[in-house]
């Protein structure tokens, strides 16, 4: 408990805390002369809505969530999770995907750096 306070300070609560998280989701890649795009945006929110927010929005990632039952859910390790999930989904080794979610208006995190 000590330890927990240390670290984590008022975020240590006995009954979790909450955010609400805003997600940015860049793909870069080079862009498809017959389509004018990187990716299409309706299949990249699509992918977002199935893998992300129908899986996390609303959730107590702690307890609802498999991806943390082990793990965290600190900002950082929700941005991972997320990317793994959308680079898995999105199967596509030429576009890169970066994931930045903020977890205030003005702290956020970025993955990959």
């Amino acid at each position: 408990m000590e330890k927990n306070n240390e670290v984590f300070g008022k975020c240590n609560n006995p009954n979790f805390h909450g955010h609400n998280y805003n997600l940015d989701v860049k793909v870069v890649g080079e862009v498809n002369p017959e389509t004018g795009y990187v990716i299409d945006i309706k299949i990249l929110s699509d992918l977002i809505k199935e893998h992300v927010l129908d899986v996390f929005d609303h959730k107590n990632l702690n307890l609802d969530v498999p991806d943390f039952k082990a793990l965290n859910p600190t900002a950082e390790n929700i941005a991972i999770v997320i990317h793994r999930k959308l680079e898995k989904a999105l199967n596509n080794k030429e576009l890169e995907i970066k994931i930045r979610l903020h977890e205030t208006e003005r702290n956020y995190v970025e993955y990959p750096a």
